[in-house]
């Protein structure tokens, strides 16, 4: 007996393959070896390849590219509901894009070990956000310095009505 399938479980492998061969093009073109595709809510796919030393970037990571492609076509930054399809784990940056994009979910083939064995171990930027103070300072000291006039781009933009809310 078949077991049952829910709806859209079928495009999940198929936008997998599509983020992984993306990749591959990518490694093999002389760009980074991870893929993404975007399916927003309503169906509309958006694919693309980390682009961080083809730009100097050391953002353009695929699935930030690919929200960013997104957003912009879009005209809004606001994803919710969207499915990220990557060829491998996302570090947290773009975890954390994919929180701020409000995505619905993520979906990733090869996992960080397998980056790590590929060259791109990443497990000190997920340790980061765990270790201890002492462990974060000695990789990248994050200092707050109180500042009297600290509040004032909230309060300017809390007093702008025109602001776009996000």
């Amino acid at each position: 007996m078949t077991p049952e399938k829910t709806p859209g479980q079928d495009a999940v492998p198929a936008h997998l393959r599509t983020a992984i061969d993306a990749a591959t093009r990518s490694a093999s073109e002389g760009g980074g070896p991870f893929g993404a595709v975007l399916v927003t809510a309503d169906g509309q796919e958006f694919v693309a390849v980390n682009r961080v030393t083809a730009e100097n970037d050391p953002t353009a990571h695929a699935e930030i590219s690919v929200i960013r492609a997104a957003a912009a076509a879009l005209g809004t930054p606001d994803l919710s509901g969207a499915t990220l399809h990557v060829s491998c784990e996302p570090c947290p940056m773009c975890l954390c894009a994919a929180l701020w994009a409000r995505l619905g979910r993520i979906c990733f083939a090869a996992d960080r070990h397998d980056a790590a064995r590929g060259g791109f171990d990443d497990a000190a930027f997920h340790d980061f956000f765990t270790a201890s103070r002492e462990q974060r300072d000695a990789m990248l000291p994050v200092d707050h310095v109180s500042v009297a006039s600290c509040p004032e781009p909230f309060d300017a933009w809390k007093a702008n009505p025109d602001r776009t809310d996000y």
